[in-house]
């Protein structure tokens, strides 16, 4: 009976140094970056322009700009948590083929971009390259795009002003709650550095809102886009793609359907 307390001490102990690992390394568990040398050179097959945003805490934010004749807009786009935009950059394809350029920039940390990364950081750099498009279209114009861990950070930048539309593919509900799927056990209220609250950043989006989710999506249930739907029914619109994951959503010949009634606001105003 002496050893139970001790016993029990032993587990405290073990869950607060979890507690504070996870604390401390969860960029390391959240964010799984490719960081490129500064004189990497992009290889594409579409014209792009490199560009970079020196920010006034003395981050650069670096990003590819691809353009076409006569475009309909731009599709400023919210990349996922992994490697960076040299392989990120393939998705222009699916964007500058329906008539629109395409904007994508890589965090802190990804790419050729650098600084100390945080959840304000990443709103603040997504809003300051945001404000750039805008003196490079007319508001209307721009397009939000938001995939996985890019769908929070985009409806934020939604939340903060007037965009065309907000496309969220596959996003989650807040990254809070995703988180809480996996360590359930923690405190993760009071330890996650990247709440990253989609659900009440939605709330205040005044554009129209599509949700793109696979119906098999393990990493991200399709529970969520279900969720953040009902938060804004009247101005939103969720389609589902049957059998789609969470990766291989430009898999489905679906996708790109949607994608392109979308982007010919052939779906707006129904």
């Amino acid at each position: 009976m002496a050893a139970l307390p001790n016993i029990i001490l032993i587990i405290v102990g073990i869950y607060v140094l979890i507690c504070l690992l996870v604390y401390l390394l969860q960029d390391l568990f959240f964010f799984r970056p490719e960081i490129l040398p500064k004189h990497f050179q992009y290889k594409y097959p579409f014209p792009f322009d490199e560009l970079n945003f020196d920010m006034e805490d003395g981050g650069r934010i670096n990003g590819i700009h691809f353009k076409v004749p006569n475009a309909k807009g731009v599709v400023y786009y919210f990349k996922g948590n992994s490697r960076s935009i040299k392989g990120w950059g393939k998705f222009a394809r699916d964007f500058v083929g329906k008539g629109y350029d395409f904007f994508m920039v890589d965090y802190r940390g990804f790419g050729k971009s650098r600084g100390s990364r945080t959840e304000t950081s990443l709103f603040n750099d997504g809003q300051h390259v945001y404000k750039w498009l805008k003196e490079q279209y007319e508001e209307e114009h721009i397009v939000i795009y938001g995939r996985s861990l890019g769908s929070g950070i985009a409806t934020r930048i939604a939340s903060w002003n007037a965009p065309k539309m907000l496309i969220l593919d596959s996003p989650y509900f807040s990254f809070l709650k995703q988180i809480k799927r996996f360590a359930f056990l923690l405190p993760i209220k009071w330890i996650l550095r990247y709440p990253i609250r989609t659900d009440q950043f939605i709330k205040t989006v005044n554009c129209p809102i599509f949700f793109i989710h696979g119906n098999k999506d393990k990493l991200i249930p399709h529970q969520h886009s279900v969720m953040l739907q009902e938060l804004q029914p009247q101005s939103s619109k969720l389609f589902t793609i049957p059998g789609g994951g969470h990766n291989n959503l430009p898999k489905f010949p679906e996708y790109h359907d949607i994608l392109y009634d979308i982007l010919n606001e052939e779906l707006v105003e129904q």
